[in-house]
């Protein structure tokens, strides 16, 4: 695509960091058919009159999703995603990057998984990271959100390069796993596609499965926007794996140039105040850690930084003791100040049940 046609296509979404304090994360973002396609169900899949918002429909027919139109060794992957509301027991929404179809019996993977729940309770988010295959050694952290993600937008990325994975909610880091030589191949290293997919998990999603999808609520929602693609594009995975390819066609290509300018720009570096904001959100809302999981795993895995105030705070499960306690969850934009004083009150009246579904 001409660079012309690639200005008037993107446009520049600055990331809002009034409430962490974090500095914005500056990302490009692209219309649909710039970097994506549909997966599987095509007729649930509807998209915006611009282009540039996608939403994912779940029905009694079919769930649907969409992936990249290329394969990516490294990059931030990103979206902004609001979730279906009302009861969505079973539904699991997934933005992630994979290359099972690819590498089938050796295959990288990094997760959000939002996890659906019965009426009154919150949507869960699950990060995951697998590793050449390693799909025996699950690295799930689970947590609650700080704020409804069933009335707005809020933007979900994922930032992998040779060195660590971090699983931004906003702009604030809420995982960081950093590669190390004990963890081996279980560090994803080869190309990958992102995916978005809305789909039924009644089998384990809500509960270990006590709680199913019921179609009379749906169909069910998940609309993305603001979807950004910053890699190194994978031609050829296979052979770029042999160790013969190069990224992007190589030369010095867009794609290279915006790899090198991710690697060096802010969102890359962990500073301290970004240690600090995930040490927050994780002490506030991590509700499942596998680091934590001693039956398990009861030697932690390598890439585990087991944090002893963490340590306490959880079961031999890996979850948490007592049940977290908050507010009911922010709403943003004008009006709507009943129905956020009677979702505060279903959250306060749900919190003392949480912990029998966490």
């Amino acid at each position: 695509m001409a660079a012309g046609a690639v200005a008037a296509a993107t446009a520049l979404l600055v990331l809002a960091a009034a409430v962490s304090g974090l500095p914005a994360i500056n990302v490009t973002t692209m219309a649909f058919d710039e970097g994506y396609a549909p997966l599987f169900g095509h007729d649930n899949i509807l998209r915006s009159a611009d282009g540039r918002t996608v939403s994912l429909l779940l029905d009694r027919s079919t769930g649907s999703g969409f992936i990249s139109s290329s394969m990516y060794h490294h990059g931030l992957f990103s979206a902004s995603i609001k979730l279906p509301s009302d009861y969505t027991a079973g539904v699991v929404v997934a933005f992630y990057t994979s290359n099972g179809d690819v590498f089938e019996k050796r295959h990288d993977e990094l997760d959000f998984e939002f996890l659906g729940n019965i009426r009154g309770k919150p949507w869960r988010v699950q990060t995951n990271l697998y590793g050449n295959g390693s799909v025996g050694r699950g690295r799930e952290e689970r947590y609650l959100l700080p704020f409804d993600p069933t009335t707005e937008f809020h933007r979900y990325s994922i930032l992998w390069t040779p060195a660590a994975v971090a699983f931004y909610v906003d702009d604030v880091p809420v995982r960081e796993v950093r590669r190390s030589p004990a963890m081996g191949g279980d560090f994803p290293s080869k190309p990958m596609s992102l995916y978005a997919t809305v789909w039924d998990a009644s089998t384990w999603a809500t509960a270990g499965g006590r709680y199913r999808v019921n179609y009379r609520y749906g169909p069910f929602v998940a609309s993305f926007t603001d979807l950004a693609l910053v890699g190194c594009r994978a031609d050829d995975p296979i052979r770029m794996v042999a160790g013969g390819g190069v990224c992007g066609g190589g030369g010095g290509g867009r794609e290279e140039e915006e790899v090198a300018r991710l690697r060096a720009s802010d969102v890359a570096v962990m500073t301290v105040e970004k240690l600090q904001a995930m040490r927050r959100f994780r002490e506030q809302n991590m509700v499942y850690s596998y680091c934590y999981d001693t039956r398990r795993y009861p030697a932690a895995l390598p890439e585990c930084d087991v944090v002893e105030s963490e340590r306490r705070r959880f079961k031999d499960t890996g979850r948490l003791r007592f049940a977290l306690r908050r507010r009911g969850p922010r709403r943003a934009g004008r009006g709507g100040g009943g129905r956020a004083a009677a979702a505060a009150s279903r959250a306060a009246a749900a919190a003392k049940k949480r912990a029998a579904d966490m």
